[in-house]
């Protein structure tokens, strides 16, 4: 039973159609939409002043006073909710949110897919996520991610923009020659004004960090980050390929050194040529499509772990984005018995070894190490 303390939020862009019989459909354009009948005025004027404001208790103590049943607008709200179509604010959600009209504006698109549990927005709002890379992925990235709710987002690069780092929605043509790390922080604002931008501590650590510099699976970087136990996430472009994943939980799921292992044993070349990865930076790579398709699909597996929401599907895995094909091939990585991990001793330890000339284990559709594709 849905408590009466809840706030109702009907999104605003939830349609509301009216036929010649007087009856009214809410929503039911592109998913499923729930008919009333009648569906007069006041009707319509109670659902669209759902904004999360008011507690459900006192949405129907409004509608007795306007002469309508509250029995039968419970009812609505039931369905609706059932749907989908309604969600729910919790006390703790409405305590997260920026205060101001603009503010509230920029929240009322973003609430309705956050607040998949109670709660949720309150986590995303308390949420540190630090992108390592202010990349053509990284930038984007975390300018998503701060306009989708992420209470803090700091990028770091020591790097000077080039012209080629410019991309829609990240580093711009008139940032050339200055600190990334600045023109990125310019670009999150520009998607959200009120952005936290902060640095983190030394003494304090992140909720997730993102690796979106080039090659981030041979990213230095990455064994700081994982002794450190802090969930860590790989996003970035090789070539002309997204590769988001995977997503590491230490000690749960398997590392990114699992990945190198797996690929040394498909090839036992792949430590020296790992080591020439990151032996100087990489250029800037990727179409705008690529690169944009990459940060998005990131920022939807950021979020779902930060929500709560879902397993997000690059824990011990790659999710491969290969324009103009629009849905990502999925490379599994599972836990190597050889890595010191300790994911090896969960779940996945049975896990078969990928076959002989591969560059590791793969899923349907994904490519082998000699189509170009490296995962994870």
């Amino acid at each position: 039973m849905v408590s009466d303390t809840v706030h109702p939020v009907l999104p605003a862009a939830t349609p509301l159609l009216h036929d010649a019989h007087g009856a009214m459909q809410v929503g039911g354009v592109d998913a499923a939409g729930l008919l009333l009948a009648p569906g007069g005025a006041e009707m319509a004027a109670l659902l669209r002043g759902l904004d999360g404001r008011r507690t459900q208790r006192a949405v129907l103590g409004d509608a007795a006073e306007r002469g309508m049943d509250a029995d039968a607008v419970a009812r609505v709200l039931d369905g609706l909710r059932s749907l989908g179509l309604l969600v729910d604010l919790d006390a703790v959600d409405l305590l997260a949110s920026d205060a101001g009209p603009a503010a509230d504006a920029r929240a009322a698109s973003e609430l309705p897919a956050a607040l998949t549990r109670p709660g949720a927005w309150r986590a995303r709002r308390q949420a540190v996520v630090v992108v390592e890379g202010a990349t053509r992925v990284g930038t984007p990235l975390a300018a998503m991610l701060s306009a989708s709710g992420v209470g803090r987002v700091s990028v770091r690069d020591h790097g000077v923009t080039a012209a080629g780092d410019a991309v829609v929605g990240g580093l711009s043509a008139d940032d050339e020659g200055r600190p990334r790390s600045l023109a990125a922080a310019d670009a999150v604002r520009r998607a959200n004004p009120l952005a936290d931008l902060r640095p983190v501590a030394p003494d304090a650590t992140a909720d997730l960090v993102v690796l979106a510099r080039p090659w981030a699976a041979s990213d230095p970087l990455a064994a700081g980050v994982h002794r450190s136990g802090v969930p860590h996430l790989v996003a970035t472009v090789r070539g002309q390929t997204g590769v988001v994943g995977p997503l590491v939980v230490p000690g749960v799921t398997s590392c990114l050194r699992c990945a190198d292992l797996w690929r040394r044993d498909a090839d036992p070349r792949w430590p020296a040529l790992a080591a020439q990865l990151t032996a100087s930076e990489a250029p800037p790579t990727g179409s705008t499509v690529t690169c944009l398709l990459t940060a998005a699909t990131a920022a939807y597996q950021v979020l779902a772990y930060l929500d709560g929401s879902a397993a997000p599907s690059s824990l011990s895995a790659t999710l491969e984005l290969s324009p103009p094909h629009p849905i990502p091939r999925i490379r599994p990585w599972p836990a190597h018995p050889g890595c010191g991990c300790g994911a090896a001793a969960g779940d996945r330890a049975g896990t078969p070894a990928p076959p002989a000339g591969d560059a590791g284990p793969v899923g349907v559709g994904t490519e082998g190490l000699g189509q170009g594709t490296m995962g994870g």
